[in-house]
C-alpha cells in the first residue's frame, strides 16, 4: 500500500510542469506569441483524441484495436476503452486470447495504462477491471493487482451505481472493503434494477446488507416489474431468508397487475414459495389458474417440481392436478421413473385421487414394475407409502419395504431424513395389517413399533395438561391399575 502510495505521488510530481525559465530574447522568437499558440494546438490535440475514441468504438476486429497503440494522441484513458473493447470482440467472435496477449502492440496498451492509470476515468477503469481476466491475465498479475489497487483507492468517489458493479465483480474474491462501502451508502439506492442485482448477487456475503436491501426492496416493492419480483423472491428463496413484510408486499402488488405472468415467472414464484413455506392464497390461485394452459410445453422435469412445489404447500388446484394426471398419461415415455415418483409423492401428500384414477394407477404400475432396484431406499419407501395414502398399494411393494433386508438398513440412523422414512414404514406397516386382507407377510418386529425414548423421561417432559390428566383419571376410573400411558400401536404413534 505504501509503495503504490509513493508511486502515485512521483507520477503526479513529473506530471507538473517545471520551473519558468528565462523569457527568450526577442530575436529568438520567430513564431506566434505563445497566448497565441496553445488555443491553436488544443483543438488539434482535442480531434486526434475523438478520432481515436470513435476508432476505438467502431472496430470490429482486434487487428484495429491493437493498431490503436500507434497513435500519437494515445492516453491511459483511451488504452483502458481499447482493451476493453479488446475483450467484447474476443468474447464474441470466440477469439483465442493467447494470440491477444502475445502481441507486442497488447503490451504497449497495458504499459500505456500502467504509467498513468491515475488519470483513467472511472468507467474505464471498472471496464479494465472485468477485461484484463477475461483476456486470459492472472488475477494475481502485476497488471491485475494494479488496477485492482487503482480501483480500491477510489471506493469513496465511485458513484453507488458503478459500486453496486463493483460489487458484483469482485463477489466472492475476499474485498470485504466494498460490501462495506455499500453497507454505509445503501440509503443512496434508487434504481428497482440496482436493488434487485445486489440481492442476487451479493446479499449472500453480506446479513447486514441483505437486511438493508431487504428494507430498500420493501420501499420500492410497487416499482418493480414481474421480473425483477421474481429475481427478488429467487434470492430470498436461494438464501433462506423468509422475509414475510416483503413476502406480502411483493404478493399484493403482484395481484394487481392484471397483465399474464411469463411462464419462467410462474414456476420461478411457485418454487421459490414452496422453498420458503410462505402459502398466499390469491397469489397461489393465480399461479394454478395461468399455469395449466402452459403445461403442455414444460418438460418432464419442470412438471414434477410444480406438482413437487404444490404438495410441499398444502395447495390443491383440482383443475391443474386434473391437468398433470393427464401429462403424465400423454408423457409416459418421456416421463423419467424419479420424475413420475415425484408426481405420485405429490397426489398422495395433497391426498388427490385423478378422474381417471383406474388408467393412471395401472400406468403408474407398470412403470414401477421391476424398477424398484432403481430407486433409493427414501425414494421407494415414499412411493409406497404414497400408493399406501392412495389406496393403490400392492402386496409385492408391500413385501419389499417391509422385508427385514430393506427396514434393517433404516435402524440406528437419528438423521431426520431416516426417521421420517421409518415412520412411512410405520404407517406401511399398519396399511399392511388392516387394510390388505390377502397380505400375509412379511411385517415389522414387535420391537421396532417400540416408541424410542425412555417412558420416564417422557413422563418428565410432560405438559401441564397431560400431567393433570394422569392425575385425574386414576381417581375417575377407579383406580391406578386400571390406567394406561404410553401404549405403543401398530400405527406408529403412542396413546
Amino acid at each position: 500500500m505504501a509503495a503504490h502510495l509513493v508511486r502515485r505521488c512521483c507520477r503526479r510530481l513529473l506530471l507538473l510542469p517545471g520551473p519558468p525559465g528565462p523569457p527568450p530574447g526577442p530575436a529568438l522568437r520567430t513564431g506566434p506569441p505563445r497566448w497565441a499558440e496553445g488555443p491553436q494546438a488544443r483543438p488539434r490535440e482535442e480531434g486526434a483524441e475523438q478520432q481515436l475514441r470513435e476508432l476505438i468504438q467502431g472496430a470490429s476486429n482486434p487487428q484495429e484495436l491493437l493498431q490503436v497503440s500507434r497513435g500519437p494522441a494515445l492516453s491511459s484513458n483511451l488504452a483502458a476503452l481499447a482493451i476493453a473493447r479488446l475483450a467484447r470482440l474476443t468474447s464474441e467472435q470466440r477469439l483465442d486470447p493467447e494470440s491477444i496477449r502475445g502481441d507486442p502492440r497488447f503490451q504497449q496498451l497495458l504499459d500505456t495504462v500502467d504509467a498513468q492509470i491515475s488519470q483513467v476515468w472511472h468507467t474505464p477503469l471498472l471496464q479494465l477491471l472485468r477485461s484484463l481476466p477475461a483476456l486470459g491475465l492472472e488475477r494475481s498479475g502485476r497488471q491485475v493487482r494494479s488496477v485492482e489497487q487503482e480501483v480500491l483507492w477510489r471506493l469513496r468517489r465511485l458513484p453507488l451505481r458503478q459500486l453496486a458493479q463493483l460489487a458484483e465483480h469482485l463477489a466472492g474474491q475476499g474485498h470485504d472493503g466494498v460490501l462495506r462501502k455499500l453497507e454505509l451508502r445503501w440509503t443512496e439506492l434508487d434504481g428497482t434494477r440496482t436493488v434487485v442485482t445486489l440481492m442476487a448477487k451479493v446479499g449472500h456475503l453480506s446479513p447486514a446488507l441483505m437486511e438493508r436491501l431487504e428494507d430498500k426492496a420493501l420501499e420500492l416493492a410497487e416499482h418493480f416489474d414481474p421480473e425483477e419480483m421474481r429475481r427478488v423472491v429467487l434470492a430470498l428463496a436461494l438464501q433462506q431468508r423468509r422475509s414475510v413484510p416483503l413476502l406480502r408486499a411483493l404478493s399484493y402488488h403482484l395481484l394487481q397487475r392484471p397483465a399474464e405472468l411469463p411462464l419462467p415467472v410462474l414456476t420461478d414464484l411457485l418454487f421459490a414459495y414452496s422453498k420458503l413455506s410462505f402459502q398466499q392464497p390469491q397469489v397461489l390461485h393465480r399461479l394454478a389458474l395461468e399455469l395449466q394452459p402452459h403445461l403442455g410445453t414444460l418438460s418432464p422435469a419442470q412438471v414434477s417440481r410444480c406438482a413437487r412445489s404444490f404438495a410441499s404447500l398444502r395447495w390443491l388446484s383440482r383443475p391443474l392436478a386434473e391437468a398433470i394426471a393427464q401429462y403424465s398419461l400423454d408423457n409416459t415415455q418421456n416421463l423419467s421413473l424419479p420424475h413420475l415418483c415425484g408426481i405420485l409423492v405429490s397426489f398422495a401428500h395433497l391426498n388427490f385421487q385423478p378422474s381417471s384414477s383406474e388408467e393412471f394407477f395401472s400406468m403408474i404400475h407398470e412403470q414401477l414394475q421391476g424398477q424398484e432396484q432403481q430407486l433409493d431406499v427414501h425414494v421407494l419407501t415414499d412411493v409406497v407409502w404414497s400408493l399406501c395414502v392412495l389406496q393403490q398399494a400392492r402386496a409385492p411393494h408391500l413385501r419389499q419395504v417391509l422385508s427385514p433386508d430393506f427396514h434393517t438398513r433404516l435402524r440406528g440412523d437419528s438423521s431426520p431424513r431416516v426417521q421420517s422414512s421409518w415412520l412411512k414404514l410405520l404407517h406401511i406397516n399398519a396399511t399392511a395389517r388392516l387394510e390388505a386382507p390377502g397380505y400375509q407377510g412379511p411385517f415389522l418386529p414387535p420391537e421396532a413399533l417400540e416408541g424410542h425414548r425412555d417412558k420416564d423421561k417422557a413422563k418428565d417432559k410432560a405438559s401441564p395438561l397431560q400431567r393433570g390428566l394422569r392425575e385425574a383419571l386414576p381417581g375417575a376410573l377407579g383406580g391406578h391399575d386400571l390406567a394406561r400411558y404410553d401404549v405403543s400401536t401398530v400405527y406408529g404413534w403412542d396413546i
